[in-house]
């Protein structure tokens, strides 16, 4: 008798559909549930979702593609994301962003060497009377100067 030994992302998967259910509505929260515990959500996750759920893995990229939050390449142990919107322009995110581009050592869409920092714009963090905002993982930073942003950079780092 062949014993096959079960993936350890797979038996995690099928975890998170026991949790969450089999149906398509159950789609996005596993993806949620995969990109938090490993940052991304692999090729090979995607294909797995895809099959537990008996949907085309074409379907489960289009929900990573289509939502600025879920990503298909790995990233860094911290995720920042600054708010582009046109109030937090007026209230000097430019100068942030600068700021911040300029301690990672980074562009926008890129990861540190040492994979530490992704950097990313966010289209909306909710915290328009408070602009410019930064969300570094879970965690909102509102008010921000370039000095304060580089401040819980080095923080975090």
């Amino acid at each position: 008798m062949l014993v096959v030994e079960k993936n350890s992302l797979t038996a995690e998967i099928e975890a998170m559909v026991e949790k969450y259910g089999n149906s398509r509505s159950s789609l996005l929260p596993i993806l949620q549930d995969v990109q938090r515990n490993h940052k991304f959500v692999s090729e090979f996750a995607q294909q797995e979702v895809a099959r537990l759920l008996d949907i085309h893995p074409v379907e489960v990229y289009s929900v990573i593609s289509f939502y600025s939050f879920l990503h298909s390449k790995p990233m860094g142990r911290n995720i920042v994301r600054l708010c582009q919107t046109i109030t937090c322009d007026m209230m000097g995110k430019v100068n942030v962003a600068k700021a911040i581009e300029r301690e990672l050592g980074i562009s926008f869409g890129e990861t540190t060497k040492d994979n530490k920092f992704t950097l990313e714009y966010a289209n909306c963090l909710g915290m328009c009377d408070q602009g410019p905002a930064m969300l570094v993982n879970d965690k909102i930073y509102p008010r921000l100067t370039p000095e304060k942003a580089v401040e819980i950079l080095n923080e975090i780092g």
